[in-house]
């Protein structure tokens, strides 16, 4: 007999392979960088008011809670970024083996982490 009933996928449960962990890391920075929009923009619209706005806009920047955030963005946006180029070489049929997807994923973790490393780096000190 046929069962065709939708199977409940405990992702907790399964081991996922490194290249399923990358794919699914890139929708989930996706839905970081779209959650933070908002706050971007109203950093934009703040700035642009007037000097006093962008002196507050500043300082807002410089606040160490803010600073953590900078920090997450721009780490999901490299790797978004990455990983966004890894997938469309995949598209037109390049790294789509076992082997050199596993290499591309590696890539993409490190290029995130050496672009995250200099922009704290820059940014901090």
């Amino acid at each position: 007999m046929n069962n065709n009933q939708p199977v409940y996928l405990n992702l907790f449960k399964i081991k996922l392979p490194l290249p399923g962990i990358v794919s699914l890391l890139h929708r989930v920075t996706g839905v970081v960088l779209f959650l933070a929009i908002p706050f971007s923009l109203y950093l934009l619209q703040l700035s642009m008011h007037d000097e006093v706005d962008f002196q507050r806009a500043v300082d807002l920047l410089n606040h160490p809670l803010i600073l953590l955030f900078e920090v997450i963005i721009f780490t999901a946006l490299i790797y978004h970024f990455f990983a966004g180029i890894r997938f469309l070489l995949m598209d037109i049929d390049i790294g789509e083996d076992k082997k050199p997807a596993e290499i591309s994923s590696w890539i993409v973790l490190a290029a995130t982490a050496f672009s995250s490393l200099v922009f704290i780096i820059m940014r901090v000190f």
